[in-house]
């Protein structure tokens, strides 16, 4: 089946000033959504390959742009714990209502702006990026991932969606077998038609950062693109 062409699309979430209590409603259907169509998976498979690299009982830091409910840093932390590596994780929301609900599962959860983070450079050692990026477009699409690379240390990770009509077939009809919102349903179509092929992904990372990225596929449409932000293009 073929790809459709990228859309800019609308969604009803990404105006700053949604209802909070709706856009906690339709984060849960979010979550749900990562959980069991591998939106999660993707980005904690990288976050594994950097664990294991990791001496046992090391510290890394971690800093979940866009982290929703938390789910991400929550699991994070269960996966580094697993290993014997202590993960302080920091999720990170636009609305200060939103973050703290995210804080009930981080260590630490803070109100701010993806275009511009409230960190030093390098402050943390992972930053992690996931169902986020396909929100932006042009240059604030590039803004986000050199925010994400000037804040990170040791690695980016970026998750995304795949864009494919086989998607959008798809998260529409199990949205209403899990019983989505409305605005839960719409502005997922919205997202799979807003997400990337793997190349456009691989370019857009390597023109924002100058940073040699790489993307693989996974389950359920799912993009993940890790990289270092020292290792850059020649």
């Amino acid at each position: 089946m073929f790809t459709p062409a990228r859309r800019r699309g609308s969604e009803t979430l990404d105006d700053p000033n949604a209802d909070a209590a709706l856009s906690l409603r339709s984060l849960r259907d979010v979550a749900l959504a990562n959980r069991l169509f591998g939106g999660k998976r993707a980005v904690l498979v990288e976050l594994g390959k950097l664990l294991r690299a990791n001496p046992v009982g090391g510290t890394l830091t971690m800093l979940d742009v866009g982290t929703g409910l938390g789910d991400i840093p929550a699991a994070a932390a269960q996966l580094a714990a697993a290993r014997g590596v202590h993960l302080r994780a920091i999720g990170l929301e636009r609305a200060p209502q939103l973050a703290s609900a995210a804080a009930k599962q981080c260590h630490h959860a803070v109100a701010g702006d993806a275009m511009m983070l409230p960190f030093a450079d390098g402050a943390v050692n992972i930053v992690i990026c996931s169902q986020v990026l396909h929100h932006f477009d042009g240059a604030d699409a590039i803004r986000l991932l050199q925010e994400c690379t000037r804040v990170a240390r040791t690695a980016v990770i970026v998750g995304d969606l795949r864009r494919s009509w086989l998607a959008v077939a798809g998260l529409w009809l199990s949205s209403f077998v899990l019983g989505f919102h409305p605005v839960s349903r719409h502005d997922g179509v919205v997202s799979v038609l807003r997400g990337y092929t793997a190349a456009e992904l691989r370019v857009l990372v390597r023109e924002a950062t100058g940073c040699h990225c790489k993307v693989s596929s996974g389950w359920g449409f799912r993009l993940s693109a890790i990289w270092t932000p020292s290792i850059r293009h020649s």
